[in-house]
């Protein structure tokens, strides 16, 4: 993520902790201002109040995506993910009220600042967004070339959404480069670079010529970044920008320079504390939910009939084991020992299992998996050995999301629907190659929270 959508994102927030603290102590002022002796005795811990308050209704928020930067979603969606985002943090605050009572504020007082900060929040996420979508505000991006490579963001990046966090300013050509983008964002090859960056108000330049050797103009780049402006690699850009790896012209040399894979022991150690922490916690609350799944099972078919379903998977450095799940299909469902892609209305599923697999409850056994060390609570989904031998043949760099744990939740299942075919695997293997150069244990939280969201609306189930 780049340091100035960092910093939008930290305003963003800060303004709304702001409005959401205001709202209680003003929901306070008018639930009391007509008893001054309550009020003030109300009073007496209302900054506690509005921290709890604030912090509680910010992670509902967060949960639905609502500070992420590479959010795509339509005006109905955004104020859907809000309502949604406020009734968990209404979720939120009653457990925080039992776990601490010294914190409630009353029914009273609650709705109205819920009420409130609902209206204030949404107000002010209108106009920032407004805000950030003024050309002014945006970063200027240079392209360097204007060739095939960098075409590529012409036609990748094309929809507004895409391209809230800058501005295209044009393309330069390089000597006998074919043209590939539109001639009218295209400046003449001969004007100096430096000279462009100065006349066009310049934030960073994005490096995309076809052929680099020998088509650099070093001493332009050098005299740029003095300039203080950025130079960026077109697949570096395109990874910050849409948080996901672009395959099509990632090569070995990149990966290995580009920085990433964090694989120190603090990491490591950081990585298994919060697998054994999250997983207790899930299994703590979701024990109810896993017995009655076991009943419901039961009930469908019958005594006698297997409750859990072993597979085998394909684990860290290609290590396979057996990863258990609630069984959601029928007992004869891959009698003849071919492993299949799951379909849209596979009609191998039961009605107990279409139920617990739109709502992930089969996956709850994998904690087991989670606390033995053979998965992690967050990583790239874990596949059959069948699949893997295969894709690994047919997709470029398929064996790099094999250096870390699978996981039970991960970054391209909330960025990308389910995977059913070989088209979707290369696809989430965009997203997969970016969670593996850039995972750290703020971004587990973060895919964490936002995971509410694929089990609250059903995304990516089948």
């Amino acid at each position: 993520m780049h340091k100035q959508t960092t910093r939008w994102i930290l305003l963003l927030a800060s303004a709304e902790f702001l409005l959401l603290g205001i709202s209680l102590n003003v929901a306070t002022y008018l639930r009391y201002f007509r008893h001054a002796d309550q009020l003030s005795e109300f009073s007496v811990h209302m900054p506690e109040r509005a921290l709890v308050f604030a912090v509680v209704v910010m992670l509902g928020l967060a949960a639905l995506g609502q500070y992420q930067s590479h959010m795509r979603t339509g005006w109905f969606g955004l104020l859907a993910r809000q309502a949604v985002g406020f009734v968990l943090g209404i979720i939120g605050l009653v457990i925080a009220y039992y776990l601490v009572p010294q914190a409630y504020v009353g029914r009273g007082v609650l709705i109205i600042a819920l009420l409130l900060g609902f209206v204030a929040v949404t107000g002010f996420r209108a106009l920032f967004l407004r805000l950030v979508e003024v050309e002014a505000f945006k970063r200027r991006v240079l392209i360097l070339g204007a060739g095939m490579r960098a075409s590529q963001i012409h036609h990748r990046m094309r929809r507004r959404a895409d391209r809230r966090n800058f501005v295209i300013v044009g393309f330069v050509p390089r000597p006998g480069e074919t043209l590939a983008v539109p001639a009218e964002q295209a400046f003449p090859f001969d004007v100096p670079l430096h000279a462009l960056v100065q006349s066009e108000q310049v934030d960073e330049i994005v490096v995309g010529v076809d052929d680099r050797r020998g088509g650099l103009p070093m001493e332009d780049l050098l005299e740029c970044r003095q300039l203080g402006v950025d130079v960026t690699d077109l697949t570096t850009f395109f990874e910050r920008e849409s948080g996901r790896v672009q395959l099509s012209f990632t090569d070995p040399s990149w990966l290995v320079f580009s920085g990433g894979f964090n694989a120190t022991p603090i990491r490591r150690v950081s990585k298994r504390c919060f697998d054994l922490g999250i997983s207790a916690l899930v299994l703590l609350l979701t024990w109810p939910l896993m017995l009655m799944v076991v009943l419901a099972i039961r009930i469908e078919s019958g005594a006698g009939q297997p409750i859990l379903y072993r597979q085998e998977r394909v684990g860290v450095r290609g290590k396979t084991f057996w990863l258990n799940k609630f069984r959601s299909m029928r007992t004869d469902a891959e009698m003849d020992g071919v492993a299949r892609w799951a379909s849209k209305d596979d009609d191998r599923v039961t009605r107990v299992g279409k139920f617990i697999r739109k709502v992930r409850l089969d996956e709850l056994p994998q904690l087991w998996n989670v606390l033995k060390g053979e998965m992690s609570f967050i990583g790239p989904r874990p596949e059959r050995p069948q699949f893997v031998a295969d894709l690994e043949q047919k997709i470029r760099y398929y064996s790099l999301r094999h250096c870390l744990k699978p996981g039970l939740a991960g970054w391209a299942q909330l960025r990308y629907p389910y995977g059913a075919s070989e088209d979707d695997a290369a696809e989430k293997l965009k997203f997969d190659l970016y969670y593996v150069k850039n995972h750290n244990l703020l971004f587990d939280l973060l895919i964490l929270i936002q995971t509410v969201e694929v089990v609250l609306f059903g995304r990516g189930a089948r």
